[in-house]
């Protein structure tokens, strides 16, 4: 007879896994309302019909765009946070981290007035001949504004539990930093940075109030999946309702993703650092 194995505690309450349960219910019973809803008999014409290809391309390329743009920039900007020391670097955290809890419509007035025809960079680019509002780009631009939190947030979260070490030991081999950040800092904290920007793509696929106020709603222009069921809810429920489970299901296989990349919470990384005496040139 096998002797019983001691039960691994989780130091849970029980009554904890009720509150919990709550949670849960409030964020699932919406989903299955709007799951019940839907016309199942007209589902693939409504959102296989021309403006709702239209806004889906259009949300999945602007969305791949601002996701690199958030790249580009978040990337630095994590290093900055994560590794430097300086005065003001709070308040360049709570300034960057800020359309986390702005509301998309004051982010988008805020692009209005900076890159709009009367905005402070607005007019310079107008007489250019560059004009960003109510255009693809500043869809983009409303994307990214939104959605680089999420990738800074992730990628200065992985940088300080990685820690500097591995860094140090490098450059003390006599690597140049441009080196350490190429072949140390980065494969180090990849799984945060690709969580970082999958998380950075689903904000941007459903980015609403920004787009709005600064891009406008023009048709297979700025348009976007989020738009077009905003614009269907007033005239053809049923279309609306379709392109949003369509939305919700893109959302789902996109945070599934993002976890799956970077392994569950609680479970300890397997990344594997650079040996301190490989090559690091």
């Amino acid at each position: 007879m096998n002797p019983r194995r001691p039960a691994t505690y989780t130091g849970i309450p029980g009554w904890i896994y009720a509150v919990a349960a709550a949670g849960a219910l409030l964020v699932l019973l919406p989903l299955v309302a709007m799951v019940a809803r839907v016309n199942w008999a007209r589902f693939v014409p409504l959102i296989t019909s021309e403006p709702s290809l239209a806004a889906l391309g259009l949300s999945l390329r602007t969305s791949a765009a601002s996701t690199l743009l958030c790249i580009v920039l978040g990337v630095p900007l994590a290093l900055v946070l994560a590794r430097g020391s300086f005065r003001g670097q709070r308040v360049l955290r709570s300034l960057v981290l800020l359309p986390l809890v702005l509301p998309p419509v004051v982010g988008g007035i805020a692009l209005l007035y900076t890159f709009g025809r009367q905005g402070l960079l607005g007019r310079t680019l107008e007489m250019a001949g560059i004009q960003i509002a109510f255009s693809t780009t500043a869809v983009v631009l409303a994307q990214t504004f939104v959605a680089l939190p999420f990738l800074v947030v992730s990628l200065e979260g992985a940088l300080r539990t990685a820690g500097p070490k591995y860094e140090a030991v490098a450059a003390t081999l006599g690597a140049s930093p441009s080196t350490v950040l190429r072949r140390v800092t980065l494969p180090l904290v990849l799984p945060g940075l690709a969580s970082g920007a999958v998380l950075s793509f689903a904000r941007s696929l459903g980015e609403f109030g920004a787009t709005l106020t600064f891009a406008g709603s023009l048709q297979g222009v700025t348009r976007t999946l989020p738009l077009e069921i905003y614009l269907q809810r007033e005239t053809d429920a049923d279309a609306a309702v379709a392109l949003a489970l369509v939305l919700v299901a893109v959302a789902v296989a996109v945070v599934a993703l993002a976890y799956r990349g970077s392994g569950m919470p609680g479970r300890e990384s397997t990344t594997t650092a650079p040996a301190p005496g490989g090559d690091l040139r």
